[in-house]
């Protein structure tokens, strides 16, 4: 049995951690240390925009007894991500470099939607408890150092997440401006995250009945999931747990609150924000529980490596999550959805039967059925505009899931379906790496002919087929209906696409 010694190094907003796993096929995943090191990193590049010398210096220390640490374990691979603290610093790329020339560690910055698809993976991971609860009305409330991010589940499958930039370290930072006393944290906190909340029920809410709340954060946790009573079971707690809590903030002073809670006194006032935070959504949700699996970034990314490596499988279909999160998106901008479909159907068997000539994978066969489902999500906003207003929409808007760059290509895939395509060198692709240029041109060619092919948008051939017979697409479509539009508008999507793939695409009809 081959085990190997993974560590999973999260470089997040007030918190250095480090874990180290046991992982094989045979027995999984083991945790067999963790390292944490405080360091408030996010209150500057909140405030400041960059690090100061000293925080760095601070830094760059903890990570070179961390990488003396993975020698003594002898781990084999590691994997470090940074978060908001580093994401929103004004020199992450001079840091980045400074940091791994000192260090010898490698840090890889996650964009939102990832760090958080992380979390969301790590709960996922919990298995039945995890998809016994989302089976009603769910929320996950993801609380960092710089925002929150709040995922609503329907029916087992995620439907919608937003980020609100009311994190932690950046609700501290602005009470720190105001010049406020700690005894008026909570009713300026609960003031704050009432402003973000009351836009956020209108938008997304709605009717929904919301029953559970899952919580990730890095201090809320802990303290749950270390009281030992009825009312708190597996990580457990309903809102009379909620209120023991406030109450020992509301009549102890910090030292006190420190004391029983076993925890560093300068970590107190993080730990009220964080517990004002979900009290005030609690409220605003109308939850009866909160469920606080006790998981980290640093299981994510723990999970990921395992999963990536075929170590472990997860029950549940994130891909289904990041399908639903789409069409959510297509239906708050008026998007066709018997159109979406049509669209799908045809682009993917297209994909499908060109498998040898694109060369592209499973993941960029998800990216293409995204951009079917988004395909006409500008025109909510302008018929004529259609194209850059998608792409404006897109790119606005976080698919949980996603990279940065994977939404990039969505949202390019979508505009120049609409658009004359902007060449390397000639236009707003030039900033996008050849890798990403080339799928967009791909998916762009293969997005052109489905549409050209309900170009009418009425759906009218019920049957398509696909074949590649030497520089020649078939495409074999059985309908009864009058197609001399398709056929008219054809040529100049089948242009583009033989450009692409060298292949001649050709209409014939079924008789």
């Amino acid at each position: 049995m081959q085990v190997k010694t993974f560590a999973a190094i999260d470089v997040g907003s007030y918190e250095l951690s480090m874990k180290i796993f046991e992982v094989s096929k045979l027995r999984g995943m083991q945790e067999i240390d963790h390292i944490r090191h405080s360091i408030d990193m996010g209150t500057e590049t909140y405030g400041d925009g960059k690090l100061s010398y000293e925080r760095v210096d601070e830094l760059c220390h903890v990570l070179k007894e961390f990488s003396g640490i993975m020698k003594s374990y002898q781990v084999s691979d590691y994997k470090a991500y940074g978060t908001s603290a580093i994401r929103e610093s004004k020199n992450t790329i001079i840091l980045l470099d400074q940091i791994e020339q000192r260090t010898g560690i490698h840090i890889d910055v996650l964009s939102n939607s990832e760090q958080r698809f992380l979390d969301y993976k790590s709960i996922a991971f919990q298995g039945e408890g995890f998809q016994k609860i989302i089976e009603s009305g769910t929320a996950i409330l993801d609380i960092g150092g710089g925002s929150i991010q709040v995922s609503l589940f329907d029916n087992d499958t995620l439907v919608s997440t937003q980020n609100m930039r009311i994190g932690v370290l950046r609700l501290q930072e602005r009470l720190f401006h105001l010049g406020v006393g700690f005894s008026r944290y909570g009713e300026l906190i609960r003031e704050m995250v009432e402003s973000q909340m009351n836009v956020y029920k209108k938008l997304y809410l709605k009717d929904r009945e919301i029953k559970s709340i899952i919580v990730v954060d890095d201090y809320l946790s802990n303290v749950v999931r270390r009281k030992k009573d009825s009312d708190v079971i597996r990580g457990f707690a309903d809102r009379q747990s909620m209120d023991y809590f406030l109450n020992i903030y509301n009549t102890k002073s910090l030292s006190e609150i420190a004391k029983i809670l076993d925890m560093p006194e300068e970590n107190v006032p993080l730990l009220y924000i964080s517990m004002m935070i979900l009290y005030t959504i609690m409220d605003a949700m109308g939850a009866e529980q909160i469920w606080s699996p006790g998981v980290t970034l640093s299981d994510g990314i723990a999970y990921e490596y395992a999963e990536k490596h075929k170590i472990i499988a997860s029950t549940h279909d994130f891909e289904k999550d990041i399908i639903a999160c789409a069409q959510n998106i297509s239906k708050r901008y008026r998007g066709s959805k018997k159109r979406s479909e049509t669209l799908e159907k045809i682009a993917l068997t297209i994909f499908d039967s060109m498998r040898r000539i694109h060369g592209l994978g499973r993941r960029e066969r998800l990216l293409l059925q995204i951009s079917t489902i988004l395909h006409d999500c500008g025109k909510y906003i302008s018929m004529v505009n259609l194209g850059e207003c998608s792409y404006s929409i897109i790119m606005s808007t976080e698919i949980i899931g996603l990279s940065h760059i994977e939404r990039e290509i969505v949202a390019n895939v979508v505009r120049y379906n609409h658009l004359e395509f902007d060449y390397y060198g000639a236009g707003s692709l030039d900033t996008i790496d050849r890798d990403a240029y080339l799928k967009i041109a791909k998916l762009t060619a293969i997005l052109r002919l489905s549409n050209a092919l309900d170009r009418s948008h009425k759906q009218k051939f019920r049957d398509v087929r696909i074949s590649l017979k030497e520089d020649k697409l078939i495409i074999s479509v059985n309908t009864n209906e009058d197609i001399t539009l398709e056929r008219g508008l054809f040529g100049a999507r089948a242009d583009f696409f033989e450009e692409v793939y060298n292949i001649r695409p050709e209409i014939r009809r079924k008789r």
